[in-house]
């Protein structure tokens, strides 16, 4: 019996030595059942452990039949690859385990944003070593040392070849919309990135890789690598999120549920749930707050990571003093309904 962590048709881009840039998986299982498994592996040779295996139309049109009896979707998939004008790829994951191929970072990257995953429950360590970096284009994925020569051929077409970016990441959006969001900007959120149902990603809102929301949430900031937003949360423009890339070391960055970041704020600690921090305000983990009662006394001052994840709490500035105070939020909040409504 063959049993996987995850397995994916895909469709792909390599470059003139035949090296991956990019590969495209249009319906990626996590966990498939060993039936489907088994039918997949012995139609591609498959043995053991996490192996990216190149196959031909032909072998795509096999593996349409033996899927077809124990899972319809896998077949019908299978069969629409003969006509592939690209290469194809069968990657089979045993262990969730480092990437060391780009099919099977790609694997992982549509696992996050096909909502299979939560970020953080997948294992990415490695995986910038794996991706190259790539000139995302109007024609597609191409290999930055073969731009210009594509340029070149682009003019003299008399076309234009137009580069969106050179990166290790391409959009989300152009492997996957998940239901139920609205995405202002598409090239702000990255393939691999996770938006729960419910969730408006604003023109200057960003999303990167192993990040994302649990949704509903109102994002017009930084969702940095690594930082998970929990449902009703809002994130005002220019707000930042301190992500495990950007200087939060080992420290695992979150936004509680019902929570506020104001414009232009930010948080280098994991704020608990139905906190707020006002506009402009970043607390860092060596923040000396001060901690006041419900009569507004002094009780002591603290650094802002022994309030990691605590909940019900404001952070603010005293405009006269200078000085950060916490107070316990008696109100929670509460996102614009009409607004949040996809």
């Amino acid at each position: 019996m063959t049993t996987l962590y995850a397995l994916g048709l895909g469709i792909g881009t390599q470059n003139s030595k035949g090296e991956w840039l990019e590969v495209f998986y249009a319906a990626p299982l996590l966990n498939p059942s060993a039936a489907v498994a088994g039918a997949l592996a012995k139609a591609v040779g498959y043995s053991e452990g996490n192996q990216a295996i190149a196959i031909t139309k032909a072998q795509a049109g096999e593996i349409a039949k033996v899927l077809e009896s124990v899972d319809a979707e896998q077949a019908a998939l299978a069969k629409s690859l003969v006509n592939s004008k690209r290469p194809l790829v069968a990657t089979l994951l045993a262990t969730d385990t480092n990437p060391a191929s780009v099919p099977e970072g790609y694997l992982k990257l549509h696992l996050l944003s096909h909502r299979l995953v939560k970020p953080h429950n997948t294992v990415l360590a490695g995986i910038f070593g794996v991706l190259p970096n790539v000139a995302w284009t109007n024609k597609g994925a191409i290999d930055i040392n073969e731009l210009p020569a594509a340029q070149l051929q682009a003019r003299l077409n008399g076309e234009e070849l137009e580069v969106s970016c050179v990166d290790k990441f391409p959009k989300m959006t152009n492997y996957v919309v998940p239901k139920g969001v609205r995405v202002a900007h598409t090239a702000r959120v990255r393939l691999g990135a996770y938006l729960g149902e419910g969730t408006t990603i604003m023109h200057e809102g960003f999303v990167n890789f192993n990040a994302g929301t649990e949704g509903p949430a109102m994002i017009e900031g930084r969702i940095s690598a690594g930082v998970f937003v929990g449902a009703g949360s809002d994130l005002g423009g220019g707000s930042s999120t301190m992500g495990t890339l950007s200087g939060g070391g080992n420290i695992v960055i979150s936004i509680g549920k019902e929570s506020l970041i104001g414009a232009n704020a930010g948080t280098g600690i994991p704020l608990g749930d139905r906190c707020k921090i006002e506009s402009g305000l970043y607390i860092t983990a060596g923040t000396k707050v001060v901690m006041l009662d419900d009569t507004g006394a002094e009780v002591k001052t603290v650094k802002a990571r022994e309030l990691a994840n605590v909940s019900d709490l404001v952070f603010r500035r005293n405009s006269i003093s200078g000085r950060v105070e916490v107070v316990t939020n008696k109100s929670a909040l509460q996102l614009n309904t009409a607004l949040h409504k996809n």
